[in-house]
């Protein structure tokens, strides 16, 4: 496996610039992939939220009618830094996901969904609520922090030990 796919999980404070890069890529994605995109591409994840601490990775999202195009959108994206990463290694049937690498490192994600889907509208609510409660994000800050320093190997356990605090937000439930 390439040193990307496998590197440990760092959270660092906040960096204002994170809105300005995530809005340039958003442009040049919109260009390559406009022929298949049936929305805009939305800047989601934690590096969309001011204030919030987060990997250092931007999170990208884009509405496609069909994730069978993947492997033709892949090729598109290869030239650019983007690595398709399969669904069967992916194992999230709702997506197709991609990785921009940039200097060995990851810089972006790329999550194709079909707008439909239910994983799509929770991530535009979940960012949205971290935007409009500090109290909500920075406890999630807190819990990230804590979270990386315990699965700093291991994102797969990193992202599910976030889930109960992500569903208490989306479900409006006390998070203590």
């Amino acid at each position: 496996m390439p040193s990307w796919a496998t590197e440990p999980i760092a959270i660092v404070d906040p960096d204002p610039s994170w809105p300005v890069q995530a809005a340039e890529l958003r442009g040049q994605l919109s260009g390559l992939l406009a022929r298949w995109l049936t929305t805009e591409i939305h800047h989601v994840g934690s590096t969309s939220v001011l204030g919030l601490a987060a990997k250092p990775i931007l999170d990208l999202m884009a509405g496609v009618a069909d994730l069978d195009a993947a492997p033709e959108i892949a090729a598109t994206l290869a030239g650019h830094g983007w690595h398709y990463v399969p669904p069967q290694l992916d194992e999230r049937d709702y997506r197709r996901f991609f990785v921009q690498v940039v200097d060995g490192h990851r810089h972006a994600h790329l999550h194709l969904m079909r707008p439909d889907a239910e994983e799509w509208s929770r991530h535009l609510v979940f960012r949205d609520r971290l935007r409009a409660d500090a109290t909500l994000r920075d406890g999630y800050a807190e819990l990230k922090r804590r979270l990386a320093a315990a699965h700093a190997g291991d994102r797969e356990a990193y992202t599910e030990a976030k889930s109960g605090f992500i569903n208490a937000a989306l479900n409006n439930r006390a998070l203590g």
